[in-house]
């Protein structure tokens, strides 16, 4: 459901450059990939190792492995050193970092770029006052800085664990 979700909105958005940070084994990268066009490309941050090489074997038996680069190291140290903008960014990493990277996420992403990030419902645990869960109340404090961030237009779609989609404003 989220792969088809995110096919829709990289093909609507006119969407050619994507920072995918927490990439995983590549699930969301291999859906992305196969909506954007063949000029367009896929950078992706992901920690573990093994992840990485998962991800890769899955995007080449797919043929997509042309469209995505993988950066393996920690977010929080690779996107303030990266210069580009993007298009797309699709936040999946640590969900205690979320609030973190927020700032940074924001400065690479242009201007009218989509801002997804998932897992915000957190299995309905952020909707409680003061959720037991350390991941939920981390989530919860990443949803109120996403709604009260004044350079961003939010909505949460509770399809799956929730995803929040942004738009970046010209203030």
């Amino acid at each position: 459901l989220v792969g088809r979700f995110l096919y829709a909105l990289i093909e609507f958005g006119h969407v050619h450059t994507i920072l995918e940070c927490g990439s995983g084994f590549g699930y969301s990268a291999a859906w992305m990939a196969l909506a954007l066009p063949e000029n367009s490309k896929i950078t992706c941050i992901e920690y573990d190792s093994q992840n990485i090489a998962k991800a890769k074997e899955f995007l080449k038996e797919m043929d997509m492995i042309h469209k995505v680069t993988f950066l393996q190291g920690d977010v929080m140290e690779i996107v303030p050193k990266t210069k580009q903008t993007y298009d797309l960014i699709f936040n999946d990493i640590d969900k205690h970092l979320y609030a973190q990277v927020l700032p940074l996420l924001i400065e690479r992403l242009r201007t009218g770029g989509i801002f997804i990030t998932d897992n915000v419902l957190w299995k309905g645990d952020v909707a409680q006052e003061n959720p037991e869960d350390e991941k939920a109340q981390h989530i919860k404090e990443f949803n109120r800085l996403l709604y009260d961030e004044k350079s961003l237009w939010t909505s949460i779609i509770p399809l799956r664990d929730g995803l929040s989609v942004s738009i970046k404003l010209q203030l």
